[in-house]
């Protein structure tokens, strides 16, 4: 009764006219900015941030909270992604989008995010409790072990060899140490460049990798994508058998994006890694399959809902979102911390059910413009690409009003071209980047708390259960790849027995 007597409580909050109406706001914003490319749920969360300033705590919140949806959409549209989880919906979302499936695409994009994050919310309101307390048996060895695994997974998201994936992973691995180090603050690997000592921008980086090298690319290639002439609603429906195979990965990915700390870029990486492992042909990935859509989607946006849990309930904060979330918070004088669900359940139970109407928002505003956002790939290809680029400079150098970034972004646009030649993904490089200050600052405090002791990793069970399952997917990995080459060798020699 007491779970009903909170939701009515939160319903009453969030059905509040100017809640509803900041509530669409922030969805409207998110939305709109989605489309842009170069420009992610970050900018518009930064845009909003002046107004929470002139408006209560709660109406405040709940448009923050809308305005991170959004932004697969010009990653399916246009290659570009605006948030390191929405990298992962480029690898088959815009091949797909070249096929001419963009509207089926976003359609799926949709429909997964909705029943990620109400996966996750369902989750949020029933285990609440039960999350904040895992989480708190989460120290620094669990964070390292955690992190490891997501590693070693992103190096199985290669659609090329394990050996590429796992070079990736350590190459961005390398491009996160760039910068000041947190323990002991001295500059390193900055080259003596004053920019460098605050590291590589995550922004530039992603924008580099898929944007401008995706530019590139089709000037080279002097290529448009195939969209058909005219969208209809019959068109954005996916097939039987295609709906029937987004229904698995989107559970999957809602169940992977539920668990507490794991993250939405995290949630989004690990569940495309997973899918890869388990579809009968992996080689489908990256060239258009729907599972690499459903499950990514669904795990960031069910990683999104449960994130408010450490970051209401312990004040920690998953991801740049997130703590934007708490400086807002903290702006209007709360605290977040443990007593806050008791201090303040209007505003957490307001912002739960707020997150239910948000998501139906969506919904209604996303599918019947799906048309009009598969017409920009008809825009003829000499005034796309430039205004891409336009948009790319401006994303870019919003963050952090540097135009340094810009001309990172180009450097990294160029080198992404050249990897992409070689057949390198630069998804695992990304999340190598992502992960890699988060692993070294867990191992060492995990070896301060230890003196030194690397039994501490074992010694833990849930460290121990993550470095297992590690080890058996590194086992399964080297297992394929060997299998592989026998079966290439075997083919080889039935080839030359035959000639």
């Amino acid at each position: 009764m007491e779970l009903f007597s909170n939701l009515w409580l939160g319903l009453q909050v969030a059905g509040e006219p100017i809640n509803l109406a900041y509530c669409f706001f922030g969805v409207f914003l998110g939305t709109f900015v989605g489309v842009l490319p170069g420009i992610g749920a970050l900018a518009a969360i930064s845009l909003l941030l002046p107004i929470t300033y002139h408006i209560p705590p709660t109406a405040a919140i709940i448009m923050l909270a809308g305005a991170q949806y959004g932004g697969s959409t010009a990653s399916i549209l246009l290659n570009l992604p605006g948030t390191p989880s929405s990298a992962v919906t480029c690898l088959d979302g815009y091949p797909m989008a070249s096929k001419g499936k963009a509207g089926i695409a976003l359609f799926v994009t949709t429909i997964a995010s909705l029943v990620g994050a109400m996966s996750g919310l369902i989750l949020l309101v029933l285990f609440s409790p039960a999350i904040a307390e895992i989480g708190l048996k989460f120290g620094p060895a669990e964070f390292f072990s955690m992190m490891v695994l997501g590693l070693v997974a992103a190096s199985s998201m290669s659609s090329g060899s394990a050996a590429k994936g796992l070079a990736m992973v350590v190459f961005g691995l390398l491009l996160g140490m760039v910068g000041t180090d947190v323990n002991s603050g001295v500059a390193r690997y900055h080259f003596n460049v004053p920019e460098l000592m605050d590291g590589i921008s995550l922004v530039a980086l992603a924008m580099g990798l898929f944007g401008v090298a995706e530019v590139v690319r089709c000037i080279n290639a002097a290529e448009t994508s195939k969209v058909p002439e005219k969208v209809t609603m019959r068109s954005m429906v996916p097939s039987k058998k295609e709906f029937t195979d987004t229904i698995a990965p989107m559970l999957r990915g809602s169940a992977l994006g539920a668990l507490p700390g794991v993250g939405p870029s995290i949630a989004a990486f690990m569940s495309y890694a997973i899918e890869k492992r388990v579809a009968k042909d992996p080689s489908r990935f990256g060239k258009g399959a729907i599972e690499g859509i459903s499950a990514p989607e669904s795990a960031n946006n069910a990683s999104a809902q449960t994130a408010f849990v450490p970051s209401l309930s312990l004040g920690i904060p998953g991801d740049a979102v997130m703590a934007v979330m708490l400086g807002a918070l903290i702006i209007h004088g709360i605290t977040p911390g443990p007593m806050l669900i008791t201090e303040q359940p209007e505003l957490f139970w307001g912002l739960v059910v707020s997150f239910m109407i948000g998501n139906i928002m969506l919904v209604i505003l996303n599918l019947p413009t799906i048309g009009m956002w598969v017409a920009l790939l008809r825009t003829p290809f000499a005034w796309m690409y430039p205004a891409i680029l336009v948009f790319v400079a401006l994303g870019v150098y919003s963050v952090n009003n540097n135009e340094f970034d810009i001309y990172m972004v180009a450097v990294l646009g160029i080198m992404g071209y050249a990897l992409m030649v070689l057949r390198f993904e630069p998804a695992p490089l990304l999340l190598g980047y992502i992960l890699g200050p988060m692993v070294e600052e867990n191992l060492r405090r995990a070896l301060l708390l230890s003196r030194g002791d690397p039994s501490i990793f074992i010694d833990r069970p849930i460290s121990a259960g993550l470095l297992g399952f590690t080890a058996v997917l590194l086992g399964w990995a080297v297992w394929s790849t060997v299998r592989k080459s026998l079966a290439s060798k075997r083919d080889l020699e039935v080839a030359e027995g035959r000639a």
